[in-house]
């Protein structure tokens, strides 16, 4: 029996104080209630009037300077304007407060010294509270004072209150925590954002026949092949097997496109007229927007397209160009019915058709709250001493979000919530949690400006129970070279909100993929091939994004090397199955027990079942799914609790010997020295010659069944006809009843009338020959 991960390792329940204490049983009361509340001191800079001038040009370059104790954040400044407006907002946590007293400052910038121009101050006590859905505060005008406390020249329009982290400033806010990071694009990278994946589509081009190709060698016959190529994606047709200037292929190119369409599909034949060497025949370029959109199997009309081959010729001193016009006739269509797996299907969060036509109706709601993390290790070195600088990424359909980075935290509070629309409920939603290299020139990090991954979790809505809120700290495993090691816990509130429960059970009588991968399917070489085209396109678009959600994140949020060869997870997967066997195996021994009379009340039980089953052959079925019934009935006592996590035992990346994890972290092609590489082809020689001898096993059982009525081997086949004949007249003249009856109480005799040796059955079929003769 597998032994239970490390008690570090597993899930842990957390009680913590959600909505601010507003609970009524499982089910919450207000709107932003999977988060503990957190209070800000907010404060919104509109804009300011009437500012004096510092010289006679009347030119001033006013900025604002927001200062509650020891934080102080500032706004852009303008250069000579005397009316600017700024609108922009101030968090401060209230956890850090440590003044009572707000403080917002009109400064001069200079290049010496800022100039002072005036101030507001506002008392802590008298702020006002805020609570949404209420209505933003409306900002007011508010006279400057100069040092002294008179009345300075200008205005400034302010708005000042407290509310929690519901208020919709919050996300564009600057913050607090982020005090000690400096600079537009850093404080950009700080902030929390929701990101939308691309739209993609498979793109579908059946390459038909060309006609009237102009080769350079008339004397020759073609080896002609189209190469299509669509962004990064490059693909081409087999060589036509009708080599003439009218070649066919009627073969299919695969590609992905994502909207909007950018890149156009160029289509170019060539002619192999060496090894190495390729003669360009024709070029069309197709742009997609003009492409028809396919959402079942029906085939679109065919087309033909142009394609032209320039080329220069010299006629005296002059070049003269001639242009050449081929035809080809494809195919080409985006297909709207498929769903672009741009993930593992294993644990795949959208299973929706790109064609939003044929979506159907969402059964229910998704609500997340990530609220802190605990225990995080030091990711990097900041002025000689480790930091992290955390933030969240949450992956569910198309819907990617971003918590705000906690500057310089092992125990990070986020407490942002975050809601998805379901469509199916056998997906997995994704959490990632990152360290933020982008802030202080990246730290002293050495490689260059990659985020660090410090863990995920997978929860498979499935496994939750409907308007239930499940709040739990989920350990946080990342297999290093050296092995797995627990990078912190992160503390989640999940609730799945159905909103039909009949449309939820009849989603599990529907195939898993849209209709179009049963139709027409592709294969597994392809989907391969396809998803890795997605997860880059995805990657590419989201990277461009502002702030960008990085390339590193996006393929470790969507498992981009999990096809790679790993002996880790090939022992893993064996054991797994070892373990969905171990149920037959244990059937096998419970009837072996009952066959040699090891206990001989339950023997007898079963005799008695048995033959009571043979009379009433028509309860056989029945009592079957009775003792389903009531086994499932019976398990419900012991039904999970808890949604599954990561399980290290179950990974075998607790057990993993250190060679094995450094083949899994190497790269492909292979970076390691040559004897390294030689010791680890063959070990992978070995676990194949056993693999081979498992399968060759498999091969000759089958043979030796096929050899039965074959006549290989005349004798054996002559026995078998002649037992088959006489078992038909046997079972025609005598009712099937008692020839069962017979059976069962031959197959549970007492094992005093038993033999060690093999039975009759066992030693003919072992005797039939197979093809291992004939093989070399």
């Amino acid at each position: 029996m597998q032994r239970p991960p490390p008690e570090d390792f597993l899930l842990k329940e957390t009680k913590p104080h959600l909505g601010g204490g507003k609970v009524s049983g499982d089910k919450l009361t207000s709107t932003y209630d999977l988060v503990e509340q957190m209070q800000y001191l907010y404060v919104r800079v509109v804009k300011a009037k009437e500012l004096p001038s510092k010289d006679v040009t009347g030119s001033c370059d006013p900025y604002v300077e927001v200062k509650l104790g020891n934080y102080k954040g500032t706004t852009r400044h303008f250069e000579k304007k005397t009316n600017p407006e700024w609108s922009q907002v101030f968090a401060f946590s209230k956890d850090r407060i440590q003044a009572s007293v707000l403080e917002v400052t009109v400064k001069d910038k200079d290049v010496v010294k800022d100039d002072f121009i005036g101030r507001v101050w506002f008392d802590l006590n008298e702020v006002p509270k805020r609570v949404p859905p209420d209505s933003p505060l409306a900002p007011q005008w508010y006279r400057l004072e100069d040092r002294k406390g008179d009345k300075a020249k200008g205005e400034l329009m302010l708005a000042v209150w407290m509310g929690t982290q519901a208020d919709e400033a919050f996300p564009e806010a600057w913050h607090s925590d982020a005090a000690t990071v400096s600079g537009t694009d850093a404080l950009a990278n700080i902030r929390s954002k929701v990101y939308l994946s691309p739209k993609l589509w498979y793109l579908r081009v059946n390459v038909i026949e060309a006609q009237d190709l102009q080769p350079s060698d008339k004397g020759r016959f073609p080896e002609v092949y189209v190469k299509a190529i669509l962004g990064i994606q490059t693909l081409r047709t087999r060589i036509s097997q009708s080599r003439s200037i009218n070649p066919m292929w009627n073969e299919d190119l695969m590609f992905v496109a994502a909207e909007p369409f950018e890149e156009p599909l160029i289509l170019s034949v060539e002619d192999r007229v060496a090894p190495n060497k390729e003669e360009l025949l024709g070029k069309c370029v197709i742009p997609l927007q003009i492409m028809d959109r396919r959402l079942d199997h029906k085939p679109v009309n065919t087309r033909w397209f142009n394609i032209e081959k320039h080329v220069v010729i010299m006629e005296g001193d002059k070049k003269k160009e001639i242009k050449f016009a081929s035809r080809i006739h494809m195919r080409v269509c985006l297909e709207g019915g498929y769903h672009v797996l741009d993930e593992s299907t294993h644990h795949s969060s959208d299973l929706r058709p790109t064609a939003k036509q044929l979506w159907k109706s969402s059964i229910g709601v998704l609500e997340v709250g990530i609220l802190s993390a605990q225990g995080l290790m030091p990711m990097k070195t900041s002025n000689g001493r480790g930091t992290t600088d955390a933030y969240c990424v949450a992956k569910y359909g198309q819907k990617w979000v971003r918590t705000r980075t906690i500057i310089d935290s092992f125990a990070p509070r986020w407490n942002e919530q975050y809601t998805w629309e379901v469509f199916d409920p056998c997906t997995v939603i994704t959490i990632g949690v990152f360290d933020n290299c982008h802030l202080h020139g990246g730290g002293d990090k050495p490689g260059g400006q990659k985020d660090s991954k410090i863990g995920k979790v997978r929860i498979r809505l499935s496994t939750l129970e409907t308007d239930r809120v499940y709040t739990h700290s989920y350990p946080l495993l990342v297999l290093h070279p050296t092995g797995v090691k627990k990078m912190g816990e992160i503390q989640l509130a999940v609730r799945f909100t159905c909103s039909s429960l009949l449309n939820m059970m009849h989603m599990y009588s529907n195939p898993l993929l849209p209709k179009m991968h049963y139709i027409h399917p592709l294969t597994v070489s392809q989907l391969d091939n396809l998803r890795h085209q997605a997860t880059q396109i995805v990657s590419m678009r989201l990277s461009r994004a502002e702030p960008p959600l990085r390339k590193e994140v996006v393929e470790y949020m969507l498992d981009v090397g999990s096809h790679m060869w790993s002996m880790r997870r090939s022992k893993a997967n064996f054991f797994r199955i070892m373990g969905v066997l171990s149920g037959i195996v244990a059937v096998g021994k419970w009837f072996d027990q009952i066959c040699h009379w090891k206990n001989p009340i339950t023997t007898i039980l079963i005799h008695i079942l048995f033959v009571i089953l043979v009379m009433y052959p028509e309860l056989i079925l029945p009592t079957i799914f009775l003792y389903l019934f009531l086994i499932g009935i019976w398990y419900y006592r012991w039904r999970p609790r808890h949604p599954p996590h990561m399980d290290t035992r179950l990974s075998h990346a607790d057990s993993a010997h250190p060679d094995e994890l450094d083949e899994e972290f190497d790269t492909f092609p292979t970076t390691r020295p040559s004897d390294i590489v030689r010791m680890r082809y063959d070990r992978l020689r070995s676990i194949a010659g056993r693999i081979q001898t498992v399968v060759g096993d498999l091969a000759t059982q089958g043979e030796r069944l096929q050899s039965l009525l074959s006549w290989r081997d005349p004798r054996a086949t002559a026995l078998f006809v002649l037992f088959c004949l006489i078992a038909a007249i046997v079972l025609y003249v005598t009712p099937f009843q008692v020839v069962a009856l017979l059976t069962g109480i031959y197959v549970l005799r007492h094992p005093r009338f038993r033999h060690k040796l093999p039975s009759v059955p066992l030693n003919f079929f072992r005797r039939l020959p197979a093809r291992t003769d004939c093989m070399l």
